[in-house]
């Protein structure tokens, strides 16, 4: 049970980085505060998603495990990737028309877990350190390649790829080794080093840490192996240096973790509508403290057990009816 709550609470601060990241970005370039934490929290959270993502993963292609995951992903892709294409229409947003296999927006994750289950059944047969070797490879060699981007959300599929890898091998003794003392004391040295670092380095774009773009078009077509290759440094070392602080012990919000497909499908409705119509300003603390605040309650909507109720049909295609034992748990 505590090592439930322990990726449950994992998850559900993530999720909250993640719509708390998507509703501070049209202010980076501002606010320079916001600036640090908007990179500081992309050096680590989506990677530290699809490193959970891979610890659960089962490595299998059995018939009925590949319809799960069809229906567990793949069809909620392409229902939101019609309904946000409307909504965008609706909101006026003026690049609203996508291909179907163009995903919009945060819908790449989808597509991309997809593919990820599927690579893990070839790559699990190897010896660990040659798969995630063979991984890292194609991920640094993808970028040369500038037919490989957004489309399929090729790009992303391959770099993110090593997380998932990672994830997946992990286990209890290396949970156990992040949370000691030590590890803990050196996770937040890490922590505070790489926001100091990020406060003080020169401008970089922040595409690095997004891996959607081929290094042509990041400016870096010699040297954007390197580069990757230092991002994946620093992506690794921060995603264990949050995971070793988050608390095993089950909290009331802890229940919340095991929704955040919902918050992260949905999030979008509030924060392309905020962007469009320029609906808040930052000029004062509070205004960033107000964003928090903001992002907070999105993130406890969406995963409310009401909302659970009202969008199941459209991300599931049924409608769940719970015991009174689990009504009681998710309200």
């Amino acid at each position: 049970m505590n090592r439930e709550a322990y990726f449950d609470n994992a998850r559900w601060g993530l999720i909250f980085l993640v719509v708390f990241g998507h509703v501070i970005q049209p202010y980076i370039d501002q606010e320079p505060f916001l600036n640090v934490i908007y990179f500081w929290i992309y050096t680590f959270h989506m990677p530290a998603f699809i490193f959970m993502a891979g610890y659960f993963a089962k490595g299998t292609l059995s018939k009925g495990y590949v319809i799960y995951l069809m229906k567990k992903l793949l069809v909620p892709y392409a229902v939101f990737q019609i309904v946000y294409t409307f909504y965008y229409l609706l909101i006026g947003k003026e690049d609203w028309l996508h291909s179907p296999f163009e995903p919009h927006w945060s819908l790449w994750f989808l597509i991309s877990l997809f593919c990820w289950h599927l690579l893990l059944y070839w790559y699990k047969s190897l010896p660990k350190h040659l798969a995630l070797l063979i991984a890292l490879q194609i991920g640094l060699l993808v970028g040369y390649m500038d037919e490989i981007g957004h489309l399929f959300s090729l790009s992303r599929t391959f770099v993110f790829f090593p997380f998932f890898l990672l994830g997946y091998w992990f286990n209890d003794n290396h949970l156990s080794f992040l949370r000691q003392r030590a590890s803990r004391a050196v996770a937040l040295v890490v922590m505070v080093s790489m926001a100091v670092g990020i406060a003080v380095a020169p401008p970089f774009s922040i595409d690095w840490f997004l891996s959607s773009k081929s290094y042509a078009v990041m400016g870096a077509s010699e040297w954007g192996g390197m580069f990757r290759l230092v991002v994946y440094s620093i992506s690794t070392v921060m995603m264990l240096s949050v995971l070793a602080w988050v608390p095993a012990r089950a909290y009331s919000w802890s229940k919340y973790g095991q929704r955040t497909l919902y918050v992260y499908l949905m999030h979008g409705f509030f924060v392309q509508w905020f962007r469009e119509y320029n609906v808040f300003h930052v000029d004062s603390v509070l205004d960033i403290i107000l964003l928090f605040i903001i992002s907070g309650l999105i993130t406890w909507l969406l995963a409310s057990w009401k909302m659970i109720q009202l969008s199941q049909p459209l991300i599931e295609m049924y409608k769940y009816i719970p015991s009174d034992k689990q009504r009681a748990y998710y309200s």
